[in-house]
């Protein structure tokens, strides 16, 4: 087989593989880039080669490797590019002080040790001809990394970034990055020249490099950022020159005597900050670097990972040290400096485990280490698996350190006071506000769904909340849209969004009962699910809309929450009715029917206009169903302005969903449960079938029951109580 088609085949396995792994990762809230580099690692000696060496050996010989190299190479150029791109000055803008002397700590302390730990390594994973002062040098900036892309992406995801814990952490991993590029710089040079003496010229070349790109560099680069507001948009011919500087200055900084890395770096660090300029610059780079040329990166790197070398109990012990110098020395030094700096020991722990990040970044810094020669193929592997485990760990010990339920209490900006009619209310459960969390995929349609969220909630007998709310959902790790500052701005239109829908309710007290909440998430369903018990609703009101790739109705994330939810769910089919006058309950006695039921009645209590038709559907000669226990209960206690608005209905028919098709036409909303009889039941295998949700005339709701019926109604039942005997 030709190389070049040998190198398709490779790249297309890569891709495919590292898709499938990372979003296996991301399923358990792990970053995708994780997912990649392990992705990579399979189909090294590690696993492929050591399944299957044969095949291994067929589809990855060693004369397509230098093509994957270079590959890798172009991949890191631009997306070192793009990490200069995204480091705004506008990280550095809070706890400047704190961040500088934390950062720098941090860096220190994980450095000075990791040198002691090159006394005892290096008799032991190198040779003589890389010079120890290399190799310690190495050793520490691979331990003092912290990788701010993944941190800030870990950031976003935690909705982190408006907080102090989040400000501070960008501010410490931005100093950070700037800091640890500079001593791998070094260390570079002095593995080029074998002493820190002769490396000397190649530091003031590279200082006098830095101060001409941000100076003449930066005028030059002013006149691209004039040039895109006048225009508004980047031609061709203009990012061709763009991604041309990006090759000359790393060439640059390749004939310097550092990396090909740092001019790239350095171009984008130097780019001018215009938010519509680097975003749309961004965005045109970043798909093909992130999606084709950074996962042969991962592919190269896991080539080159053996861990198979660890074959005895000694040498795992050695790997043992270095996961445990990387992590203390990191830990350590980041909370006892933020100790000193006045930060209290949750943020100062939780920094502490932020800043053990290391994912991709580690990974580039031993890649060129492993190129040089200066760390052996044994040490590479010890610090890959030291890599892995330090940014694998780091979102659940966050969580641990820093549960999400605190995230709220501890936001930099804070919400608008809430309005005392509409949430006060003790932990008492008569008096806890009736609360429906209401998530909005589209603002401009879903007006509906709001009205209907209004109508069920609001009695002005009961304190009631609506939370409408917007999920941003973050698609790559290291997407542009996925940086803290995007992710900022795309929640400020978000949050405007959702607020014009609020002013378009009616009627318009209904708009002080609302609560919007606009947070990034990395899964929908999931998101949702925590919020709505965080927030303790007693209802998830979702719409409806169809599923990308799943004929059934109630698929996609509508069904993922509708079935993983742990509370009541119900899922709204507009029709476009404007009216919600007369309900519809096809009843047959199940518990989701029993919710069917009590949301109606709800609607009655709160409105005294609706009217209520009970739909029982028996064949020939069959009892009807009785109601339940407890929603028989609750019917003896409405009262009897209530009541005189209830006609139950009993028909004979042999096809149940048919008649109550039929019987919708009449109405403005037909609610029913998720159950066999009205043909909306979900299965877990074989045929989904909801075919109510196709032929029902009326708007339709479909209700899923968790929690206890009572928990809707009980309140509004117990102050009319209060009214009658008054």
């Amino acid at each position: 087989m030709q190389t070049v088609i040998l190198v398709l085949v490779e790249v297309l396995i890569v891709i495919g593989l590292s898709r499938l792994v990372g979003l296996a990762f991301r399923w358990i809230n792990q970053p995708l880039v994780i997912g990649e580099i392990v992705a990579g690692i399979m189909l090294g000696p590690s696993l492929f080669g050591l399944v299957a060496p044969g095949l291994a050996s067929t589809l990855f010989p060693p004369e397509t490797i230098p093509f994957l190299n270079v590959l890798s190479q172009v991949g890191l150029i631009f997306f070192m590019f793009l990490i200069g791109l995204e480091l705004n000055p506008k990280y550095l803008s809070g706890n400047l002080e704190v961040a500088i002397l934390t950062s720098h700590v941090s860096i220190l302390v994980p450095f000075s040790l990791g040198t002691l730990l090159a006394v005892l390594l290096y008799p032991l994973v190198s040779n003589a001809s890389v010079s120890f002062t290399a190799f310690a040098l190495f050793l520490g900036a691979a331990m003092s990394i912290t990788a701010f892309p993944v941190l800030a992406r870990i950031i976003t995801e935690n909705n982190l970034q408006k907080t102090r814990l989040g400000t501070l952490a960008l501010t410490c991993a931005a100093v950070d990055d700037v800091t640890a590029w500079c001593l791998l710089a070094v260390a570079i040079a002095v593995a080029h020249t074998g002493s820190f003496v002769k490396a000397i010229p190649t530091i003031l070349y590279s200082l006098i490099y830095i101060g001409f790109m941000m100076t003449v560099g930066r005028i030059f680069l002013k006149r691209l950022a004039n040039y895109y507001r006048r225009t508004g948009r980047l031609s061709q011919l203009v990012l061709a020159l763009i991604y041309m500087g990006v090759v000359a200055s790393a060439l640059i900084t390749e004939l310097i005597g550092i990396h090909l890395i740092f001019g790239a770096f350095l171009l984008g660090a130097a780019m001018p900050k215009n938010a519509g300029l680097v975003r749309e610059l961004a965005i045109k780079t970043e798909d093909f670097v992130l999606i084709f040329l950074l996962p042969v990166f991962f592919a190269y790197s896991g080539l080159r990972t053996e861990i198979g070398l660890l074959n005895k109990p000694e040498l795992w012990a050695l790997c043992l040290a270095v996961l445990a110098v990387a992590i203390i020395g990191k830990y350590v030094g980041t909370y006892v400096a933020a100790r000193v700096s006045g930060i209290d020991k949750r943020e100062a722990s939780a920094l502490g485990w932020l800043m053990n990040t290391r994912g991709l970044t580690e990974l580039i810094v031993l890649n060129i280490g492993l190129s040089l020669g200066v760390i052996s193929p044994l040490l590479f592997t010890m610090l890959v698996i030291m890599a892995l485990v330090t940014t694998f760990m780091t979102s659940p010990l966050l969580e641990l350190t820093y549960p999400k339920k605190l995230i709220k209490l501890d936001v930099v900006e804070q919400e608008p006071e809430e309005k005392e009619t509409s949430t006060s209310g003790g932990e008492d459960f008569y008096n806890r506000p009736y609360g429906i969390l209401v998530p909005v995929a589209n603002p401009n349609s879903q007006k509906g769904l709001m009205e209907l969220a209004v109508a069920i909630a609001i009695n002005y007998r009961q304190p009631a909340v609506v939370y409408p709310l917007s999920l941003i959902e973050l698609q790559e790790d290291y997407g542009f849209e996925s940086t803290p500052q995007e992710a900022d701005r795309v929640i400020t239109q978000r949050r405007q969004q959702l607020e014009e829908l609020i002013s378009r309710l009616e009627p318009s007290e209904a708009r002080s009962y609302m609560h919007p909440i606009v947070c990034t998430s990395s899964n929908v369903a999931r998101e949702t699910a925590r919020i709505a018990l965080l927030e303790q609703a007693n209802l998830i009101l979702v719409g409806w809309h169809r599923p990308a790739f799943s004929k059934n109705r109630l698929g996609g994330r509508v069904g993922q929450i509708l079935t993983n939810a742990p509370v009541d769910v119900a899922v709204f089919i507009d029709r476009g009715q404007e009216r919600l006058e007369r309900l519809l309950v096809p009843y047959s006695a199940n518990i989701h029917d029993d919710l069917a039921m009590i949301l109606a009645l709800r609607l009655l209590i709160n409105r005294d206009t609706c009217r209520l038709q009970v739909l029982q559907v028996v064949a020939e000669n069959q009892v009807r169903n009785e109601l339940s226990y407890e929603l028989h209960n609750v019917m003896e206690q409405l009262p009897q302005s209530v009541r005189d608005r209830i006609d139950i209905k009993i028909v004979e028919a042999i096809e149940p969903i048919q008649a109550v098709v039929a019987a919708s036409e009449a109405v403005d909303l037909t609610i029913a449960g998720t159950s066999r009889a009205w043909g909306i039941e979900r299965q877990t295998l074989g045929r989904y079938t909801d075919q109510l949700a196709i032929e029902c005339r009326s708007s339709l709701l479909i209700t899923r029951r968790h929690s206890q019926i009572s928990s809707h109604i009980t309140s509004i039942l117990a102050n009319d109580k209060l009214e009658i005997i008054n």
